[in-house]
């Protein structure tokens, strides 16, 4: 969708998880073609730009920083094969920010190593939201973009944020399971003991709260809808509750008529969760692949 807004088209996607690929199939009425580590690169057709995010959690502070010994790590060969063998004018790979000092830098190193060997001049930085986009979002992420010829390419600088959290938040009373209002656990004993100011918003980290005293709200994560860390909270009118997931998609820049299907009875929302919390900044991704473009002076 960030490309597209910068007159884009997308010929090819592949997608592993179920789910996702339910909401993509609503949204844009085809389907993925699923697990990138089947898919050859004779059957994608001819395109100009590759972007990527390949999963973050064998990289994050959050997971247990296994890197390439994690099979989800190795999923960044597949996409190193297929930039090769395509050789397209440029690409797009986004990960976190922790990828920078995993394995005290051996593991961008190599990523680096790869990329610069199979022809590509790159420009790596660290973006978030809440500086570059103007959406109120603390998502630091490392943008990685490769041209096949050294260029004048340059990542968006730093704008206003005149967006607010408060902006973003639904004013009307919202379904009962989003609110922790009944004290029937320790959790939620803790939650109404620490969060009181509808000024704020806080996060709730597996052991202990704290407010976000940054006034953005904190970075989303796919778990946060089955307890994890990281859920952003506010008090509203009508109590303590946990973002919904259309607030957490609009903390990403998604359109309300954006379709997030419920999947399943019951644990529908944790889908849709993991879903945002493992999706971009669209924004930001469009600024930056219109500088992608405009360096490329594809027309």
């Amino acid at each position: 969708m960030g490309i597209e807004a910068n007159g884009g088209k997308c010929v090819y996607s592949c997608e592993n998880d179920p789910n996702a690929n339910i909401t993509y199939n609503k949204n844009f009425k085809e389907d993925s073609f699923g697990d990138i580590t089947n898919i050859s690169t004779k059957d994608i057709p001819k395109y100009n730009i590759l972007l990527s995010g390949f999963p973050c959690q064998s990289f994050s502070i959050a997971g247990k920083r296994l890197g390439f010994e994690d099979i989800r790590g190795t999923i960044f060969f597949d996409i190193a094969r297929i930039i090769r063998d395509s050789n397209p004018q440029a690409f797009l790979l986004e990960n976190v920010k922790g990828l920078l000092n995993h394995d005290k830098g051996k593991t961008i190193q190599t990523i680096k190593d790869i990329l610069t060997n199979i022809g590509y001049h790159l420009y790596i930085d660290i973006l978030s939201p809440h500086i570059h986009a103007n959406i109120p979002q603390n998502r630091e992420r490392i943008f990685i973009v490769g041209f096949k010829n050294k260029n004048n390419f340059s990542f968006p600088g730093k704008i206003s944020l005149t967006n607010k959290w408060r902006d973003l938040i639904d004013p009307n009373k919202q379904e009962d399971r989003y609110y922790y209002n009944n004290i029937n656990s320790p959790s939620h004993v803790k939650i109404i003991e620490h969060v009181k100011s509808k000024d704020i918003i806080y996060q709730y980290r597996r052991y202990y709260i704290r407010e976000n005293k940054s006034g953005i709200c904190p970075t989303l994560t796919a778990n946060m809808g089955t307890g994890g860390h990281n859920v952003p909270l506010i008090v509203d009118n009508w109590g303590i509750r946990k973002l919904t997931p259309r607030e957490c998609a609009r903390f990403q820049g998604f359109p309300d008529s954006f379709i997030f299907p419920i999947i399943g009875r019951g644990s529908g929302d944790s889908h849709l969760y993991k879903q945002i919390g493992n999706s971009v900044c669209i924004p930001l991704i469009k600024i930056i692949t219109h500088n992608i473009i405009k360096t490329l002076k594809i027309k």
